[in-house]
């Protein structure tokens, strides 16, 4: 885990390794057809695992280290993908 920038949240999160996030999702139960019912136990392993409580099972999905690119060498904010060639953020081009 990581705390990272998030573009979608407009905070820094914390960010779950590749291990981590196979681990949140293998908790998700298929079985259910309520959404919410099948995201709580996702959701519960997100926060055991990071210390933070989340409600939305969206935005666990987009904290996934993998996900997002190296540091923008100008600001520092994460690029928003692995194969971005421009910040997000302050537009400089890496």
């Amino acid at each position: 885990m990581q705390m990272l920038w998030c573009w979608r949240c407009k905070r820094e999160v914390p960010m779950l390794d590749p291990a981590e996030f196979s681990q949140v999702l293998s908790k998700q139960d298929l079985t259910k057809h309520n959404l919410k019912e099948r995201f709580d136990n996702s959701l519960a392993e997100y926060e055991r695992i990071t210390g933070f409580r989340e409600t939305n099972p969206n935005a666990v999905f987009h904290h996934a280290l993998s996900l997002y690119g190296p540091p923008c060498k100008r600001c520092g904010k994460p690029l928003r993908t692995p194969q971005a060639k421009l910040c997000g953020s302050c537009m400089a081009a890496q």
